[in-house]
């Protein structure tokens, strides 16, 4: 016995699997994408365009992009929360998870209704603005074809009067 634990217990719950959120690598992951979090608003963005089928294009309209600071675990994997605002085919938010790297940060997470996307990858494109696209999921079998466009341009909600 051990602390009133059998050896056994107490012997697999120190060599339990490490906190993802925490260590060398976390830090490295948070030092990336600390500068990307924020509430972003969607000034102009291209239309969405499919050439192979003309009735998918143009059905949302992004809004807003909101990264949080705060963590969660995906697949024993640490990442952030996020929400995506939509104004377009109905205002809708919803619930998305994101990481930054040092030449962008991804954005995981679409409403299914609105068709074959994972997400939005983010970069930077001046002090305060970030230039977007949007990802397609390949694991429903869309794969991005030329012409295929949905770039937009965001800038920070200034928490200024």
């Amino acid at each position: 016995m051990l602390g009133g634990l059998p050896f056994g217990v107490a012997l697999i719950s120190a060599c339990g699997a490490p906190n993802p959120c925490s260590g060398h690598q976390f830090d490295r992951l948070k030092r990336y994408s600390l500068p990307y979090a924020g509430h972003w608003v969607v000034a102009r963005g291209d239309t969405l365009t499919f050439p192979d089928a003309p009735p998918m294009s143009d059905r949302f309209r992004l809004g807003d992009i909101i990264l949080d600071t705060s963590t969660i675990i995906v697949d024993r994997q640490c990442v952030f929360r996020g929400r995506l605002a939509f104004r377009a085919p109905k205002p809708d938010t919803i619930a998305a998870t994101w990481f930054g790297q040092p030449e962008q940060a991804i954005v995981s997470g679409w409403p299914v209704d609105l068709g074959p996307f994972a997400g939005v990858s983010l970069a930077w494109a001046g002090r305060d603005s970030l230039s977007g696209s949007i990802l397609i999921d390949a694991k429903l079998g869309v794969q991005a074809q030329p012409g295929m466009t949905a770039r937009f341009v965001a800038g920070r909600l200034s928490s200024r009067p």
